[in-house]
């Protein structure tokens, strides 16, 4: 597979190295030459801001072009892409001169430049260019017909991107930001890995300069362990795969640290430091035949101690943009090392994606269809909603599941079955019952794996699910759901709000709407059960009322009616009549957190879920309710992997001391014994301790952490 060496391409500056370095990549046809001398005059006493002729950059445009797909069009096309703009050159000159094929990529490449006039924020401007910047991405992908003009562009930022340093600090910050936000993405989707890491390793290091110094003193201090760590685990993958029946030949095995704007995203994402990312250290092992791919996973998962449910098959699965791949994640020692295992071929498809086999009929114009990218958004979705779909839908690894009758849907990892359902349409998602999945019952909760096939049974009307949004894992099904449930929520609200009152005055409804008006407070009653300084404040407006029309003194009408706190556990109700416990009806189970509501029966402040359909039978019917909140108690959740002694009784011995740290445990997985004398667990737990290192210092007592972090973080809360 041919590379790109970049300090080459950045080291060049004249026309004549430029010229040598294109010709090292492509037979200089005569069409080329043609193409080079036409371009070569249209930019004469042109001057890029770093003082080089300007016909350097479309040169070695052109040879990033050529040594990335080797089409003689592409490479035509990148070396006449701006000279439309700057020479009175027609579309239709270029078809008579290069033909169509030309014509159409040159067309096409002018247009994206049109979209971005259209789309993009100003340079100039103040504003926050990233929501232009989306805008203009899904304007591109649903605009341009041709895959191949998207790869010419993306080889055309390459270069500017190595070239940004000529530029002012405020013009490298707006173009990093455009590169990252519109570029990275469409070049991952394209396959195209190798292009995607340069473009957001390039973009980092001007959009997060302390972040990208922090990670390379990081790296720079710790390189001979890394470097020592991977060599040493690569030793012992050659000696395990020469001693199960490879020839030296037969095989490769690449090592490496992740790319610096990987391990930032990572950083922020799980809320960790860099020593804590578990797949910082990756090797890939590349061997001829698929079948070989399996033998050496076999082989890994046989001689390391596996992580759980850190393996992905995308060689049976691919990707909707051809990539095929198996990933594991393996123990060694004290590191954890991401495995990478594919042939050869795969390996140039994963490096170039769309670019690694291009297939055109000698002179026709059979453009690649970008239908398949068009599911990269959706096209009816807000530009804000677009945000939200980029944070949680492109920044993570893809799983394809199927209808019943084959249709492939691409999900991102963790997806469960109700996300599938409004990938497949709205009110499919909106109506969804119950599912099937590989022809068994299964829960709308359950996740998706690699291959499924989901069969979704809907009622016939909607059924709100308010406490599952955190469950599903795309924007689309939280968008949908979230806003069935705020209308739903919102009508309980307005009611539960009324009842409170009509309790705490003994009043009927009408009345109460009647004081409502009069008060001029129609507006805040779905307020009303959220917010007691509203529910105090409503409570006063009413009693002053009252005690006008009825001459009542203002002492003792707010004296009368004013609500008292009543503490029971992890609850505060308020009322103005005495509430001598809180109960929680068998019917719903409301949880910590959880939305609930309050009726008032014989003392006793009976406590549902808002949205359990006994309560809302008793809202209806116009029950005694009262005030009713969570006391302020905050549970954090966090992620382990520990190494303990392989004695008896040591998980016992760690989940009693656990118990009586307050830590509550979620979920967890003792794996395979490494030796005779250490075993790994991996849980999930809660807690009301929020210093992270406080934790670790008193789980340090029972074992060697290999990976700690907090799982309710900032960017995951955002999903």
């Amino acid at each position: 597979m041919n590379t790109i060496d970049i300090e080459k391409v950045t080291g060049i500056n004249d026309v004549e190295s430029a010229i040598a370095y294109l010709y090292k990549h492509i037979n200089p046809s005569s069409a080329i030459q043609n193409a080079l001398a036409f371009s070569q005059q249209a930019h004469q006493n042109q001057f890029r801001k770093s003082g080089e002729p300007y016909i350097v950059h479309p040169v070695l445009v052109a040879s990033i072009v050529a040594n990335i797909t080797g089409d003689e069009a592409m490479v035509i096309a990148a070396l006449l892409h701006d000279v439309i703009e700057d020479t009175h050159i027609t579309i239709d000159e270029v078809s008579r001169d290069y033909g169509i094929d030309v014509a159409h990529l040159v067309e096409g490449l002018t247009k994206i430049d049109t979209i971005r006039d259209a789309e993009l924020i100003p340079s100039h401007s103040d504003e926050k260019l990233v929501v232009s910047a989306l805008s203009f991405r899904k304007m591109l992908i649903a605009s341009i017909e041709d895959v191949r003009v998207l790869v010419v562009k993306l080889c055309d930022r390459l270069h500017n991107m190595l070239t940004l340093g000529a530029l002012a600090p405020a013009k490298q910050h707006r173009i990093a930001e455009e590169t990252l936000v519109v570029y990275a993405p469409i070049a991952s989707r394209l396959g195209i890995s190798f292009l995607k890491n340069l473009l957001e390793n390039l973009s980092f290091q001007y959009l997060f300069v302390e972040e990208k110094r922090a990670i390379d003193m990081y790296l720079e201090e710790n390189y001979r362990s890394i470097n020592a760590r991977l060599s040493n685990f690569c030793e012992k993958l050659t000696k395990m795969m020469l001693e199960n029946g490879f020839c030296q030949e037969d095989f490769e095995i690449l090592s490496r640290v992740k790319h610096h704007y990987s391990i930032y995203l990572k950083m922020q994402r799980k809320g960790i430091s860099i020593d804590e990312i578990l797949d910082l250290l990756a090797v890939r092992i590349l061997v001829k035949k698929p079948l070989d791919c399996y033998r050496v996973f076999g082989m890994v998962h046989l001689n390391f101690q596996p992580l759980s449910s850190r393996f992905k098959d995308y060689i049976a699965i691919p990707k909707e943009n051809g990539y095929q791949t198996l990933h594991t994640s393996v123990f060694d020692s004290t590191a954890i090392f991401e495995v990478q295992i594919r042939t050869y071929e795969m390996h140039k498809t994963a490096e170039l994606g769309v670019a690694a086999h291009w297939k055109y009929k000698s002179g026709g114009n059979n453009p690649i269809s970008l239908d398949w990218l068009h599911n990269l958004q959706y096209q009816n979705e807000s530009v804000e909603a677009f945000y939200e779909l980029i944070k949680n839908d492109l920044f993570s690894e893809d799983i394809s599941v199927f209808s019943p009758k084959g249709k492939p849907f691409t999900l991102p990892r963790g997806a469960v079955a109700l996300d599938f359902a409004y990938a497949v349409h709205t009110e499919i998602g909106d109506s969804a019952e119950g599912c099937l999945i590989n022809k068994e019952k299964a829960s709308l909760l359950s996740e998706l794996h690699n291959g499924d096939i989901v069969k979704i049974t809907t009622a016939s009307k909607k059924v709100n699910r308010c406490s599952w949004i955190d469950a599903v894992k795309t924007s689309r099904a939280k968008a949908s759901m979230r806003a069935n449930c705020n209308q739903r929520i919102r009508a309980i609200d307005t009611d539960t709000g009324v009842n409170i009152m009509t309790t705490i005055f003994s009043i009927d409804s009408s009345k109460a709407d009647e004081l409502f008006q009069q008060t001029h407070l129609e507006e805040q009653r779905s307020r009303i059960p959220r917010e007691l300084d509203l529910l105090k404040e409503t409570v006063n407006r009413f009693s002053q009322e009252i005690g006008e029309n009825k001459r009542f003194s203002a002492f003792l009408s707010r004296n009368r009616f004013k609500v008292k706190p009543y503490v029971f556990a992890s609850l505060e109700v308020y009322s103005n009549s005495s509430v001598g416990d809180a109960v929680f009806d068998y019917c719903c189970h409301p949880k910590t957190g959880d939305e609930i509501v309050a009726f008032l029966q014989e003392g006793k402040a009976h406590i549902h879920h808002k949205m359990c359909k006994n309560a809302a039978v008793m809202i209806d019917r116009r029950e005694p309710m009262v005030f009713v909140r969570w006391k302020a108690q905050h549970y954090y959740r966090y992620h382990l992997i520990i190494s303990m002694q392989s004695a008896q009784g040591a998980l016992a011995d760690l989940l009693t001391y656990m118990a009586k740290m307050g830590a509550d445990i979620n979920s967890i997985e003792l794996g395979k014994e490494k030796s005779e004398h250490t075993q790994y667990c991996e849980m999930e737990f809660q807690t009301l301790e929020a210093d992270i290192n406080r934790l670790r210092s008193k789980l340090e007592r029972k074992g060697k952490i290999i990976q700690f972090f907090r799982t309710d973080d900032a960017y995951r809360s955002q999903g």
